[in-house]
């Protein structure tokens, strides 16, 4: 069984773009819609967050898009059945990301074996310590060639670091900055924290995250990691727009014209 993760970064390893979305955003159906436009558009990796009423780390747009699938009907088991046979139509990674809570009432095993079934390739679980990965997740994440993607901050020691680089094999999440989703911080004053993860030669790929608005800090960011992530500003594209092909893909050329 492929990991698409692997297999993006072996054959680029710049600019890659990574989109992230919530799934039953704007509407409870509009899942397969949104993935589908997103490859057509050229996103080269996809993140569908599961929606959860306590989130830790999501600004107020992803709040508010998290806040709206739920009251449209989204559940996980509801997403695993709309993400059936959707290999059939899209080649791209896709990672599931959300938080500990949901997984754990789905059940830890079955999850990671409905993503595995359904052709997921990693998970993000921002509020799940590494030994609890390492002691209840990492067998079955292995077992089914799922990858587990770890977060760094600019206050994650070096130590910390260097272990979450030997403990992932998909890539490393680098949140830019000590803040939520959306932030709207200047992302050079992180150069000096951009510059340190640049320099430890780790040897999973980094992706940046969490306030990569336009093109400048994607372009910056780029400069010292192998891509990044857009969350909020596709969310509030999506509250703004409608969701065709051609309303997406005039958003993603905003990131690389």
């Amino acid at each position: 069984m492929k990991n698409r993760i692997h297999q993006l970064f072996q054959e680029k390893d710049k600019k890659i773009i990574s989109v992230y979305f919530t799934a039953g955003f704007p509407e409870i159906d509009s899942t397969r819609t949104i993935l589908k436009h997103l490859e057509s558009a050229g996103a080269d990796m996809v993140e569908i967050g599961i929606p959860f009423s306590d989130p830790l780390a999501d600004g107020p747009t992803i709040q508010g898009s998290s806040e709206i699938a739920l009251k449209n009907g989204m559940t996980l088991s509801l997403l695993f059945k709309q993400l059936e046979g959707v290999r059939t139509q899209t080649s791209i990674p896709i990672l599931l990301m959300g938080y500990l809570n949901p997984i754990l009432q789905f059940g830890e095993e079955k999850f990671i074996e409905k993503c595995a079934e359904i052709g997921i390739d990693g998970i993000i679980v921002p509020d799940m310590p590494l030994n609890y990965y390492e002691n209840r997740f990492k067998k079955n994440c292995l077992k089914n060639n799922i990858s587990n993607i770890l977060l760094i901050t600019p206050e994650t020691t070096t130590e910390r670091i260097q272990r979450i680089d030997k403990k992932s094999n998909g890539f490393i999440y680098m949140v830019s900055s000590n803040s939520i989703t959306g932030n709207s911080n200047k992302l050079k004053n992180e150069k000096e924290y951009f510059e340190r993860i640049s320099k430890m030669s780790l040897k999973n790929p980094v992706i940046t995250g969490f306030g990569i608005n336009n093109k400048d800090k994607f372009d910056f960011a780029c400069n010292y990691s192998n891509g990044c992530i857009i969350g909020s500003a596709f969310i509030e594209h999506l509250s703004k727009n409608n969701l065709s092909e051609v309303s997406i893909k005039t958003f993603l050329k905003t990131f690389t014209a």
